[in-house]
């Protein structure tokens, strides 16, 4: 069934184009973008209906955000209060998430889409998630995420890792789990530090990587271990890579080696803190890096959403600048340059800014979220 709508009245906010635009959508897609004049736009192919208009009120539209790390099958959102506890150190969070989270009903589809709801009124429209994958859970938990989805928000982008939190070797029996995964779609699967987790880096690497090449599936690697340590297993995972040709395939996340900084003072164990907010995140990042120039703004922009696209399956696979040399002034085309031109998926937020390095530097609330054309948060409701 084709749908179509036109959101109207809009600004895309650069040089050049402060006079606000209709964006003609239709099956996710944006079809066209023409002049707005009095709510009126240039005929268009199977034109909708004036029902069908959603009305953009002149704020500023962006491309939909992107959280390329989410755990969304164990927050803790929406239920009362749990103080900070257990043991120190990455395995004391492990075991102390492990013996709470069965009281806490997790995983739980009400608590899933609990926190798919902060990430859509945030502007968060994709995600790449990881999912628990051990003994106690097996594969429940994502068959918990797809329902809490498709509850949510059916349109949502969501691709999945299956993740051994709590060892992939050293508990026998989750290295199949993993496999199971992969073969019943999951699209990647995850690995969590070989060395100070599993006690055994090539054996890790190398159970994951079999699965990847016999069913296809990414890898998605939690990578906290420290210093040379650290810098060995990026080097087994890049000789992995290229001796089974999956580039694009493979990511590494945290990677702390690559600064060598301790691991107790550069990561959030399981920490209370943040509202789903990926553009709040992306505010910090860009003070923390001192970026000031418009360019430079543009640019972490785009790498909390169109430059993330490769992330949740989206166009630009395995290239990640290409979502950014639009932003960053390599077309004449205003919508293509802030990603919302013809042939863009039509996850676009609106908000009350100036143009998109105001948006970032303010991260002012999201007044209208569209996940592939359909609303999925209206603030004024």
């Amino acid at each position: 069934m084709t749908t179509t709508a036109i959101l109207s009245d809009v600004r895309l906010g650069l040089a050049g184009a402060d006079a606000t635009v209709d964006l003609s959508l239709r099956d996710g897609e944006i079809i066209a973008v023409t002049p707005h004049a009095d709510g009126q736009t240039g005929a268009q192919p199977e034109a909708p209906s004036d029902d069908e208009r959603i009305d953009g009120r002149g704020l500023l539209a962006i491309p939909g955000l992107i959280n390329t790390h989410a755990h969304v099958d164990k927050s803790w959102w929406g239920r009362p209060w749990q103080s900070f506890g257990g043991p120190p150190g990455l395995e004391g969070r492990i075991s102390h998430e492990r013996a709470r989270r069965d009281e806490l009903g997790i995983p739980g589809v009400d608590v899933t889409g609990e926190v798919l709801r902060q990430f859509l009124r945030h502007g968060t429209t994709a995600i790449r998630t990881h999912v628990d994958v051990d003994l106690g859970v097996g594969l429940r938990g994502i068959d918990v995420v797809r329902e809490a989805v498709e509850q949510t928000c059916p349109t949502m982008r969501c691709t999945i890792v299956a993740f051994p939190q709590d060892g992939a070797l050293r508990r026998p029996g989750v290295v199949d789990l993993l496999r199971r995964a992969a073969e019943n779609g999951v699209e990647h699967v995850g690995g969590l530090d070989p060395a100070g987790i599993d006690r055994d880096p090539a054996g890790q690497l190398d159970a994951l990587f079999d699965i990847a090449d016999a069913t296809g599936c990414g890898i998605d690697i939690h990578l906290h271990d420290p210093g040379d340590l650290g810098a060995f297993e990026f080097e087994l995972i890049i000789e992995r890579t290229r001796a089974l040709d999956l580039k694009g395939r493979v990511n590494i996340a945290h990677g702390f080696a690559l600064a060598d900084v301790p691991a107790a003072r550069a990561r959030d164990l399981w920490s209370p803190y943040g509202p789903g907010d990926m553009m709040e995140i992306a505010r910090q990042h860009a003070r923390m890096t001192g970026a000031r120039y418009d360019e430079e703004l543009l640019h972490v922009l785009a790498q909390t959403s169109t430059a993330a696209e490769w992330f949740v399956g989206g166009t630009g696979e395995g290239d990640r600048d290409s979502g950014v040399t639009g932003w960053a002034g390599g077309t004449d085309d205003p919508a293509a340059a802030v990603g919302l031109g013809v042939g863009s998926r039509a996850d676009i937020v609106l908000l009350d800014a100036e143009n998109p390095m105001d948006a970032l530097v303010r991260a002012p609330a999201r007044q209208l979220v569209l996940v592939g054309g359909e609303i999925a948060h209206d603030e004024s409701r």
